[in-house]
């Protein structure tokens, strides 16, 4: 998503959330992308979702491991966080208002089998017209704010031949869920697994080392 927006002629500035989640792994992946794309500037929030709980990334319920396609359809799943998009886009949305931008870019996909809520087009439509109510900019400016989601009518193979195209290094990054202590992915949580088929289906091998 990030190098879709540079390509798109933007000059991204990133936001990356410390929320609770079991693992920092991504946030280190984040750090490492945000110094190798040449970002000007990267803001971490943080704030604890555990206090809440109801996921199994805030929480001590387990992450799914090894499911089918099908299985994945069935339902949201318990990694779904409860409002978390919502929470993330309003932090980003405060964060475009301080540096008077008019364009979010969120790496929302509803395609793949996770079947999250916040991850849908009538959500993302919904979020922009509120973010256009709730705004200074909003109300006052000449540009009506743009919530960007290059990324959520592509399927996961589509997702990773597009980045290819556009050089991202794939090994700098992270989808797991639930990766080990030593960073490595765990190759069977349903991310995994669907990063997983993504490059299988571009006949190429994923970059990151799996533990299994």
């Amino acid at each position: 998503m990030l190098a879709i927006a540079r390509h798109e002629g933007f000059e991204p500035c990133a936001i990356t959330f410390r929320y609770g989640q079991r693992h920092a792994v991504e946030i280190e992946a984040a750090r490492r992308l945000v110094k190798t794309m040449n970002i000007a500037e990267h803001l971490e929030v943080e704030f604890d979702l555990r206090a809440m709980g109801g996921s199994a990334l805030t929480s001590s319920i387990a992450v799914p491991k090894g499911r089918s396609a099908e299985q994945m359809q069935e339902g949201i799943p318990v990694t779904y966080v409860p409002a978390r998009n919502t929470i993330f886009l309003s932090f980003a949305l405060g964060y475009a208002e301080s540096l008077n931008a008019n364009h979010i870019f969120v790496g929302v996909n509803a395609l793949d089998f996770t079947g999250y809520p916040d991850c849908r087009p009538e959500y993302i439509r919904a979020f922009e017209t509120m973010a256009r109510l709730a705004t200074k900019s909003g109300v006052e400016g000449d540009e009506p704010l743009t919530l960007h989601t290059p990324l959520i009518e592509m399927t996961k193979s589509q997702i990773i031949k597009c980045g290819l195209g556009l050089n991202v290094d794939y090994s700098l990054t992270c989808s797991c869920y639930d990766p080990g202590t030593s960073g490595k992915a765990c190759g069977t949580c349903d991310a995994c697994l669907l990063r997983l088929e993504g490059f299988r289906e571009n006949g190429i091998d994923d970059p990151v080392v799996y533990q299994s």
